[in-house]
């Protein structure tokens, strides 16, 4: 069944270039908190190295992901295959999120497509990788991406986009520090 892997192998590379679709989980250290787990999408999702994940952090309606790894660094990614083999991998580390106007978000960009709308890259120092069956995920076939953000992202235009994040994404809905204020 399950495995675990020292390291992001050509295989596990191989397949994670094919899904459509992941999820991010973190949680704050308050045992009272709630734990986070968000869908993404879009080509926004790389493998850096063997150790090394990132993904594109489009703006949204909250700032979880960011406020808890500003406070304690630990996020899980996990893909799930819904064509072909049933198959189900995870990676645990530590996350940090580089905002756009700075010098990793720069660095890290350069691997990516640049979508509108985009605020963040969040950097994750992999400690843990594993798989297992996904036996009982269902099947599902692909038909595109949706342009909705995209849309959304362009008609705001990039002072608009500032200023809704500035608004909706300051403070994860615990109250821990999102993106900082101007």
């Amino acid at each position: 069944m399950g495995k675990t892997y020292p390291t992001i192998d050509s295989r596990i590379r191989q397949w994670v270039s094919q899904q459509k679709i992941f999820f991010v989980a973190t949680a704050p250290l308050d045992a009272d908190g709630w734990i986070n787990c968000s869908p993404k999408g879009m080509d926004s999702f790389r493998i850096i190295d063997e150790k090394t994940v990132a993904y594109l952090d489009l703006t949204g309606s909250g700032i979880e992901t960011s406020a808890h790894l500003k406070e304690n660094g630990r996020i899980v990614v996990m893909l799930c295959a819904f064509e072909g083999a049933p198959n189900i991998v995870r990676f645990h580390g530590k996350g940090v999120t580089h905002w756009k106007d700075s010098e990793g978000y720069k660095k890290l960009i350069e691997g990516f497509e640049e979508i509108p709308g985009a605020r963040s890259i969040i950097e994750i120092k992999v400690e843990r990788i594993s798989d297992s069956c996904g036996y009982s995920v269902p099947l599902m076939k692909y038909e595109g991406d949706r342009d909705t953000l995209v849309r959304w992202s362009e008609k705001k235009g990039p002072e608009g986009i500032q200023a809704y994040q500035q608004e909706k994404n300051s403070q994860s809905i615990q109250g821990l520090e999102g993106v900082e204020k101007d």
